[in-house]
């Protein structure tokens, strides 16, 4: 589904302030980071479909192939996210933000020009899938350090709810319109969207007038010791160790899904593209109230029930894919689909929300980065896996497989001070030791 300045500091003008009774749509830094980042998500939804359908339909890859391409283009979380974390706290957000988005539309534009050209291969689609990996990891550890900074902490879970939401209604229309531009155009020509879409999201960030000066470095600063310090604040803390548990367990066997995912529908089941994205954009249906309703929930039953709650409803509907075949069942997994996603945003926005208000600034960057480390770091062996397995034992078994590890994910959280906590700490909570206290039980 779905995340980094350039004057002095005299000549930087301060965040707008929001209206109190308008939230944050008045507020013109965040309106413009909102709708660049809608319009990327939509590429991005667009591509999502787009490149393993070029590696099935015209390069012809295998499972293995496929597999291999879902690693690649998150093994740059496994490896570089925890270095990455410190050197964006040396960096202006905002820069971060612009160059990843033009490196991003650098790299998936080639694809459509190898095929232009006839050059293209499954090596091309590795290397940009490394390049878009690598990119990604900055942009989305300096995306989520941006958002307190531009709005401030107390406007965090209002900032995330919308970036939810775009993200959702762009999710809605991304699949289906790249479905019908794969038939239209092919696969490759497709990508050329989401290109496209980086270099808007680069232009509107550019436009945000809210430049905070260059953090100046610390007299012992030492790369070692703050990456230390990132994974001390993250797995020292019982909560957010859960979270990352939680998180890094579903999405391993998310990728294992995914893998094999794409070769079901267009190879086993011979959907056409324009079914697939339709496919794909019913479960945004389910994001998009997810987005709506994760305020009202965490009201309702408390925070920390309201990250346990969604981890564990989404679990059961992976059972739906390993089973479908080309009648009604289809029906059937839109509906599951559209459940996981919905599931899958009350989470990401409660807990994300949280992770950003429990954080002292100083360690945003860091402890961001150690989560994605934390959390995305299993992507890649969770694709790797899947296309290992989905060549030795097919596609539906490793479906089943996947599906029987997702619904185990949610246990770290239940078995956690989350479970019992309405009200969660924030970094105005912290103790002296620098680990927040145990939060007020229900």
């Amino acid at each position: 589904m779905s995340t980094p300045e350039a004057d002095p500091a005299a000549e930087t003008e301060p965040p707008a302030t929001p209206r109190p009774r308008a939230g944050l749509w008045h507020h013109t830094g965040f309106r413009r980071l909102w709708i660049g980042e809608t319009v990327s998500q939509f590429g991005t939804m667009v591509s999502q479909l787009a490149l393993p359908l070029v590696a099935v339909l015209v390069l012809h890859a295998s499972a293995f192939d496929v597999g291999l391409l879902t690693a690649l283009e998150t093994l740059a979380f496994a490896v570089l996210s925890l270095p990455v974390g410190a050197w964006v706290e040396r960096m202006r957000f905002r820069s971060v933000l612009i160059v990843n988005d033009l490196v991003r539309a650098a790299a998936l534009g080639w694809i459509p020009l190898a095929q232009l050209l006839g050059v293209l291969s499954m090596d091309q689609l590795y290397a940009v899938a490394l390049v878009t990996g690598v990119s990604t990891v900055f942009f989305d550890v300096a995306y989520q350090s941006y958002l307190p900074e531009l709005v401030g902490r107390d406007l965090l879970l209002e900032g995330n709810a919308k970036l939810q939401a775009s993200e959702s209604v762009s999710q809605i229309a991304g699949p289906s319109v790249g479905g019908l531009l794969i038939q239209a155009i092919t696969a490759p020509y497709a990508v050329l969207v989401d290109a496209l879409s980086f270099l808007w999201s680069a232009g509107y960030v550019t436009a945000i007038d809210a430049r905070p000066p260059k953090p100046e470095p610390g007299p012992d600063r030492h790369l070692r010791r703050e990456i230390g310090e990132g994974l001390r604040f993250v797995l020292g803390n019982r909560m957010l160790r859960a979270i990352a548990m939680c998180t890094g367990t579903f999405n391993l066997f998310s990728s294992m899904t995914l893998a094999v995912f794409y070769l079901l529908l267009a190879r086993d089941l011979h959907l056409s593209a324009g079914v697939i994205g339709l496919l794909s954009s019913t479960s945004a249906v389910g994001g998009l109230v997810g987005a709506l309703a994760a305020g009202r929930l965490a009201a309702r039953v408390g925070q920390g029930p309201a990250i346990w709650i969604a981890a564990a409803a989404v679990g059961p509907f992976g059972f739906v894919a390993p089973f479908v075949h080309r009648d009604w069942t289809l029906a059937l997994l839109a509906a599951a689909q559209i459940a996981v996603s919905m599931g899958n945003v009350v989470y990401n926005i409660t807990q994300v929300s949280f992770r950003q208000g429990l954080c002292p600034p100083g360690l945003l960057g860091r402890m961001n980065a150690t989560m994605r480390f934390l959390v995305w770091g299993t992507m890649p062996v969770g694709g790797l896996l899947g296309g290992v397995l989905g060549s030795a034992i097919g596609v539906r078994p490793t479906l089943l497989v996947a599906a029987v590890g997702a619904s185990l994910a949610f246990l770290p959280v239940l078995l956690s001070p989350l479970r019992r906590a309405r009200t969660l700490p924030s970094a105005q909570d912290q103790e002296p030791s620098g680990q927040p206290p145990l939060p007020i039980s229900a």
